[in-house]
């Protein structure tokens, strides 16, 4: 957990075509991500015929039908067509993940052996749900979005006690209303839920731009999903919402960058600026002429650059003292007067 674990979330922004998910695991290996998830359901098990679309997807893709069943159906993948995900991550050098959104959907991953369960916000108050990915005894992330903390609270305690202890578990603070206002983010939430005790606090994001991940890793965050797209022009309820994969570069540069800022805790002179020490820092010399004999005093003493000489923290040591040979005007004072 010392490095962030940066999941790009192809959802569904394949358009239910296996050739756009798999050069979409291409771009997102290019990118340097660590994981490539994508969304496993059928249509008819996940939402009944009469649910309608959520503003969001009414409003990007209207062409995909009135309710969630007709643009589902029309964003489904095969069974068969996340083995051959997995096995395109396995070559790109990048691990696979996907989201099961109803039971016959956990079966089917299960045998794909995934490092993590990735449970999405709707599915935190899914009882039977919780305890079947539960009772698979593996490594959990659980996005919580539309939750309050009660409602992790609860849904943590049965998959413990379904078989996944607490230090297998990683919370990610999510909202879920695409494109999520600044204002609704709410990173400091990854506090409260680790007060959970669980292994880790994460960020699920659906903010436009990279900035607010960033600051989320500069906070703590050790799990990063960020939806992207191959292009945010295209038909679909995530496109707009979603990274392009120059933008998916450019976040994980910037998230490995922050890893590398934030550092060891320790405080202590650092490699790169032990050069400047001398350059930056300041030594006692003499503000006039001094003679041998002549008593060391604020009149005849002062401060200049560079700090290679005798430390002005050792000022109130050398007053009083007698100079032991003659000093120029802005010649550095002897190490051997004090």
């Amino acid at each position: 957990m010392n490095r962030t674990i940066i999941i790009a979330e192809a959802g569904v922004n394949h358009n239910g075509s296996i050739d756009t998910a798999l050069r979409m695991i291409q771009a997102a290996a290019s990118a340097g991500v660590d994981y490539v998830k994508f969304q496993t359901f059928k249509a008819e098990k996940l939402v009944s015929a009469s649910a309608r679309k959520a503003e969001y997807q009414q409003a990007n893709c209207p062409e995909m039908g009135d309710t969630q069943l007709q643009m589902l159906k029309s964003l489904e993948l095969r069974a068969d067509d996340f083995g051959v995900l997995k096995a395109e991550c396995e070559r790109c050098g990048v691990g696979f993940l996907s989201s099961p959104f109803d039971e016959e959907s956990i079966d089917m991953l299960a045998g794909l052996d995934m490092d993590y369960w990735k449970i999405p916000s709707g599915e935190i108050t899914n009882l039977p749900y919780l305890e079947r990915i539960g009772s698979m005894k593996g490594n959990v992330i659980l996005s919580t979005g539309m939750c309050s903390f009660i409602e992790v609270e609860k849904a943590v305690e049965l998959l413990t006690q379904c078989g996944t202890p607490k230090h297998d578990i990683i919370l990610l603070q999510c909202n879920t209303q695409y494109p999520t206002p600044m204002e609704d983010v709410n990173l400091k939430a990854m506090n409260t839920l680790a007060k959970l005790g669980c292994k880790g606090v994460g960020y699920s994001d659906h903010t436009p731009g990279i900035e607010v991940p960033i600051a989320a890793v500069a906070l703590g965050a050790k799990v990063i999903e960020k939806h992207f797209t191959l292009d945010k022009n295209m038909s679909g309820p995530d496109h707009k919402a979603s990274l392009d994969p120059v933008e998916l570069s450019l976040m994980v540069k910037a998230v490995r960058n922050v890893e590398l800022a934030l550092g060891s805790g320790i405080k202590d002179v650092s490699d790169s600026e032990k050069s400047n020490i001398a350059v930056a820092r300041k030594s006692i010399v003499a503000s006039r002429n001094i003679r041998t004999g002549e008593s060391f005093s604020a009149d005849n003493l002062t401060v200049k650059r560079p700090g290679d000489g005798l430390s002005p923290m050792l000022w109130h040591d050398l007053l009083g003292k007698k100079a032991k040979r003659d000093y120029l005007a802005d010649e550095q004072i002897g190490l051997n007067e004090v």
